[in-house]
């Protein structure tokens, strides 16, 4: 009863830390914790709220990937949630370097694409604490931006894939319905 056919009523979505996304915000998370009580003032909101955000970034990934088996629109809903939390990160990255007037890098500046290589061989936090430990305040919230826009990218292609899923699959209460009609069918 609890399945049609070979199709599960509910598919288990697997492992939240095997996405690539949250992988690359607890990465980004970890990093923005280190920076946060390096380089900014105790007394700077700022701290917290970019903590905040990141967490939320990461935390939402598993929230949304949770739900997903059940809801896909609550699970695309807590992903676009981290989006938003990781763009809010970005603003203050940005805005840290603005303010202090810091060289942000250029889209297609030598720098990001060597960061972005960075990110797409490395996703442990360990790598990026060790590199951002020998780098300046400027250089680590430049890294941190090209991190979170990784980021931005992979979450994007996951919501794609999900909202694709659910064209092909439809979603829990389709499938709920279906297995409701075809064991009364059965029965008959």
């Amino acid at each position: 009863m609890g399945t049609m056919g070979n199709n599960k009523l509910v598919k288990p979505q697997g492992d939240h830390r095997r996405l690539l996304c949250y992988q690359k915000a607890e990465v980004i998370y970890d990093l923005t914790y280190y920076f946060a009580n390096r380089y900014l003032q105790r007394s700077d909101r700022t701290i917290d709220q970019m903590i905040q955000a990141a967490r939320s970034g990461k935390q939402n990934i598993v929230e949304g990937n949770a739900a997903i088996p059940t809801s896909i629109e609550s699970g695309i809903k807590l992903l676009n949630v981290a989006k938003a939390s990781l763009q809010e990160l970005l603003v203050d990255y940005e805005d840290f370097l603005r303010v202090r007037g810091y060289h942000m890098w250029g889209e297609n500046s030598k720098e990001v694409a060597a960061m972005q290589r960075l990110g797409r061989e490395h996703s442990d936090s360990t790598f990026f604490i060790n590199l951002a430990s020998s780098r300046s305040d400027e250089v680590i919230a430049n890294m941190s931006i090209v991190l979170i826009h990784q980021a931005d990218t992979l979450l994007y292609k996951l919501i794609e894939s999900i909202g694709n899923r659910f064209i092909q699959e439809g979603g829990f209460r389709e499938k709920l319905h279906r297995v409701r009609v075809e064991t009364r069918q059965q029965e008959k």
